[in-house]
């Protein structure tokens, strides 16, 4: 018998999932390895979950909710205890992000299972970039370290993050492992829908790493107008920004990820351009979507985004993002043959089919 069991971030549940829209795509792996294994378990840190979602799964997957008199990081330390009985019998443990790994090595640790630890992003390396403080950097290393040299596989979604591992934690490249976030393509796909001129979406949080000051200042003076979906703590500062650049910027809120589709496929073009990316789950959304779309030249931008072929690339000011949208209002071929390219790009090395293949492929 084999069974597999997979611990949801620090804090993170399926209710919070649900409550932002993304439950669907988020528990669509674990359906799918419902498949393989005898029992699927998922720790999770809402409370009385395991009635309110058992509809969303098959009846091997069982939903192992967090004792509300508990307080969530002392849950996290708690967990491989509690759990005993249940956890005994696994043989494979995963970790959905970094933050919260550490209740997975317990686990390791006590009951002797197999232990992927799973990036959708680095962390330390983000920090980095962000130049954090040194407190908060000190204390991803060492929570990374810690998961990563205890880990029988790591999983990460770019080459840049499995390079800053290999690198920075001295983690043999044969124990690294590249999957990329994955999309459903029959979701997002080509809907038909009229384009609205001029229409550009971004997709995500309002925080200063996306760099949406300088996508509203690259936008002064075009006839286009753009579509913010997403929330986040900059929501005041941009609006007063677009208000004083003359920029017409529509702000969205969040959207489920069931009516996103029709949302980008009423775009012309998306935009993503991050100072700073993992493997970013809504420019694949858009590519797929058959949108052309500008990214900023960045590594994990660039593993995805092909110049010219599949999509356009800028550098990260305001000037260069004009141009950049400049040369994609001013031609509609073009915008035409790049969202052509792009959704082959996503059905040949994006779509869930190519990408669940290769987590099975870890635990065979």
């Amino acid at each position: 018998m084999k069974n597999f069991a997979i611990f949801l971030t620090r804090g993170m549940s399926l209710s919070k999932w649900d409550k932002i829209g993304s439950i669907q795509r988020e528990i669509k792996p674990y359906v799918k390895l419902a498949d393989v294994f005898d029992k699927v378990y998922i720790f999770s840190y809402g409370a009385n979950e395991s009635v309110k979602y058992a509809n969303l799964f098959p009846i091997n997957v069982e939903i192992v909710s967090r004792a509300k008199f508990l307080p969530i990081i002392i849950y996290s330390f708690l967990l491989p205890f509690i759990h005993y009985k249940k956890l005994k019998n696994i043989q494979f443990l995963k970790t959905n992000q970094m933050d919260g790994s550490w209740t997975a090595v317990i686990a390791k640790k006590l009951y002797r299972a197999k232990l992927v630890i799973r990036c959708g992003y680095e962390w330390l390396q983000y920090l980095e970039k962000i130049k954090s403080l040194y407190f908060k950097r000190k204390i991803a290393y060492l929570i990374e370290n810690f998961a990563y040299k205890n880990a029988d596989k790591i999983v990460i979604t770019s080459e840049e993050g499995k390079m800053f591992i290999k690198n920075k934690f001295g983690i043999e490249e044969s124990k690294i492992k590249l999957i990329p976030n994955y999309i459903d393509t029959q979701r997002f796909n080509l809907i038909e829908t009229k384009k609205v001129p001029g229409r550009i979406i971004f997709v995500g949080r309002l925080d200063p790493v996306k760099n949406l000051e300088n996508l509203i200042r690259g936008m002064k003076g075009l006839k286009a107008h753009l579509v913010i979906i997403g929330e986040g703590s900059l929501k005041k500062d941009l609006e007063s920004l677009a208000k004083r650049e003359s920029v017409r910027v529509e702000f969205k809120g969040i959207v489920s990820q069931e009516k996103l589709p029709l949302e980008l496929n009423k775009g012309e073009i998306f935009v993503l351009l991050s100072v700073s990316e993992g493997n970013p789950k809504v420019l694949l959304e858009g590519m797929s979507c058959g949108l052309p779309c500008l990214g900023s030249d960045i590594s994990s931008i660039k593993e995805i985004i092909n110049d010219g072929l599949n999509g356009i690339l800028c550098q990260t000011d305001a000037e260069s993002i004009h141009q950049g949208l400049v040369k994609l209002l001013e031609n509609a071929d073009l915008r035409k043959q790049l969202g052509i390219n792009a959704r082959k790009t996503i059905m040949e090395r994006f779509s869930f089919e190519k990408i669940i293949e290769k987590e099975l492929m870890l635990y065979e």
